[in-house]
């Protein structure tokens, strides 16, 4: 076995966790501290001051993410600031042996982080939490219909397909950042990717990703509850997630409303005041500890994701599962065959909202159902996503694998040599 690291680098969009991708990010940065690892953290937000306190040497730019941005045009496509502070960083504090992990670069450090980590690629691995190392919207998915994609990225077909949710014009600015993407990424020589689903694989291979460097390396989860949430005694729909249209609030506030039963929002977003306004009869909990959500997620009786696009893994379903909670699920979603056949889910498109409504009316009105679903999460659902320790000794794995072995010195090795000489005389 190779030995450890001298250092880990985890790069990522934001120190602040505003999502699932970056909180395991941070997680990650977080966990190899503590275990003892020197570990550096390098982002395209103000650094989190709550990370220096754990031991993680973090590097900030102090950007926010490009929606709303002045210039965020421009630096979506190629962030010279950024790639500045990744090749200043190399520069002054590069190993022969630290490692380099590239989690989310959209929202703030753009296709130029590619380039700036070029030196180091040999050491580099990178995790596809989406799908924009192989598609311009990051989702190969027309969100006006929920359909999904079959072309291939930068292909006349893709140029073709209205398929972003902001316009053409957005679409093609899309494209010519791919195409930036693509010429530094260089998929047919990537490093190795890290898939949150195995399921990722031949959407990834499609961009032209050697399927043999694409590693199934599933999400760490811990559930909302240790113990199994008696989910047959309850009467509201939880969600969790961002409260903005690619996640679904929407359509979950529709289905529940038409069911006429309580619903539960947990998060943020840009379309929560929207839809405060259009659902009074909702609760909308805002963003809460993981203890808080817990204890809300004890009086649901089910969780929906009803994403807009075909969720690579969806770690707050498998965080309902392992707690008991029925999971109901768009069909695309990547988990939704392994839950369903677990016996923890049903699926329903969430954009036809009268047969997600008469599913979610189905489950209100069947107890036995429900408690069924509800042990099935609990008791047989574990081998869908690994322990958080499990996780980083996986993670561990890649990093080692990306170093060879430890080379003696040179003098070390003459030295050796000569006494070997020397014997033999």
């Amino acid at each position: 076995m190779n030995p450890a690291p001298d250092r880990i680098v985890v790069i990522n969009d934001l120190s602040h966790p505003m999502g699932g991708a970056s909180a395991l990010a941070v997680s990650s940065a977080r966990r190899f501290a503590e275990r003892g690892y020197p570990v550096a953290l390098l982002a395209g937000d103000a650094p989190d001051p709550a990370l220096a306190l754990a031991g993680i040497a973090v590097t900030g730019l102090g950007q926010t993410r490009l929606l709303g941005r002045s210039g965020a045009l421009l630096d979506g496509l190629w962030n010279r600031a950024a790639a500045r502070m990744v090749r200043q960083w190399i520069a002054e504090n590069d190993t022969a042996r630290t490692v380099y992990h590239l989690h989310g670069w959209s929202q703030i450090l753009s296709p130029s982080v590619f380039a700036a980590l070029a030196p180091v690629r040999s050491r580099l691995v990178i995790s596809a939490h989406d799908f924009f190392l192989a598609c311009p919207n990051g989702a190969f998915t027309q969100f006006r219909t929920g359909a999904l994609c079959p072309h291939t990225a930068l292909s006349r077909a893709c140029l073709a397909e209205p398929c972003d949710r902001r316009g053409q014009a957005h679409k093609l600015w899309r494209v010519a950042r791919h195409a930036l993407q693509r010429l530094a990424f260089q998929p047919q020589s990537a490093p190795p990717v890290l898939a949150i689903h195995a399921g990722m694989r031949p959407m990834l291979a499609r961009a032209g990703i050697p399927p043999e460097v694409i590693h199934p390396l599933p999400n760490p989860v811990v559930p909302f509850s240790k113990t199994r949430i008696p989910a047959e005694r309850n009467d509201a729909v939880l969600f969790v997630g961002r409260i903005e249209a690619t996640k679904g609030a929407d359509l979950a506030l529709a289905a529940a409303r038409r069911a006429s039963l309580p619903i539960i929002l947990i998060g943020e977003g840009a379309d929560r005041a929207r839809l405060a306004a259009e659902y009074p009869e909702a609760h909308f909990a805002g963003r809460l500890a993981p203890s808080a959500i817990g204890a809300l997620a004890a009086t649901a009786r089910m969780l929906v994701m009803p994403s807009r696009y075909p969720e690579p893994y969806g770690l707050v379903a498998m965080e309902a599962a392992l707690s008991g909670l029925p999971v109901i699920l768009p069909p695309t979603a990547l988990l939704a065959a392994g839950l369903v056949a677990a016996g923890a889910a049903a699926t329903a498109d969430p954009q036809d909202v009268a047969a997600h409504a008469a599913l979610l009316s189905a489950l209100a009105h069947d107890d036995a159902r429900v408690a069924a679903m509800s042990r099935a999460g609990f008791t047989a659902t574990r081998h869908l996503a690994l322990s958080p320790e499990e996780w980083i000794d996986r993670l561990m794995a890649h990093y080692t694998g990306r170093l060879g072995p430890v080379q003696a010195p040179a003098a070390a090795r003459s030295g050796s040599r000569s006494e070997l000489i020397a014997a033999g005389a």
